[in-house]
């Protein structure tokens, strides 16, 4: 279905707002820019930032949605006889390979981090960010394999999965603040990967294996 002219410009709205707040973060810090600046710089008004963005953390992880769910989509994407490990780990592996900026690999990278570290608000958003990304990708296990609500691997499985994509994505982060090149950091990630599948047991990488 084509996109009508309100949408459009809604979402023009709203991808402008962003963009303003978001250099205005990374200009000067999370916790020095006020919405009223953020308005007055995007020429709307206070009231337009919040109806697009209920809360300021909103206007800086814009993406938390696609983040929270993206595990999620690798697993019900998955291919026959593959697992959900393994789909986790392919599709990382893809991202990683292709010097993504999905997972960190873009240079101003350290800059989007450093404003993070910065804000207690912003580090406490991306905790609750990976809570309810383990629980989506628990749900997710348990419909795709029927599981019990009594059967407690739906959530290990999903806690040994978000560890992997936590754990890449912050090793990422502290090599791209350390001033490292994205095609260095790819490589090198592309290894921690295989260690962290050879630590994933049986268990793991063989769970919810789609029929063939």
């Amino acid at each position: 279905m084509a996109e009508g002219l309100r949408e459009r410009k809604k979402r023009q709205t709203r991808q402008l707002i962003s963009d303003v707040a978001t250099g205005l973060f990374l200009e000067r810090g999370f916790d020095a820019v006020t919405i009223a600046e953020i308005a007055e710089a995007a020429n709307v008004s206070v009231n337009t930032v919040y109806n697009y963005f209920p809360a300021k953390e909103d206007l800086f992880l814009d993406r938390s949605k696609g983040v929270v769910e993206r595990l999620s989509r690798y697993v019900r994407a998955r291919d026959k006889g593959e697992s959900a490990a393994e789909a986790v780990l392919r599709e990382l592996r893809e991202e990683v390979r292709a010097v993504s900026p999905n997972v960190g690999l873009f240079a101003g990278y350290s800059q989007f981090i450093q404003v993070i570290w910065e804000a207690h608000s912003l580090r406490s958003r991306l905790w609750r960010m990976n809570q309810e990304a383990l629980e989506h990708l628990e749900e997710t296990l348990r419909e795709e394999t029927g599981a019990d609500p009594a059967d407690q691997l739906p959530t290990l499985i999903a806690g040994q999965l978000c560890w992997v994509q936590t754990t890449l994505l912050g090793v990422i982060g502290r090599e791209m603040v350390a001033g490292r090149k994205p095609d260095e950091v790819s490589r090198e990630s592309l290894d921690l990967l295989d260690d962290m599948e050879d630590v994933l047991g049986e268990t793991v990488l063989k769970y919810a294996v789609r029929e063939a």
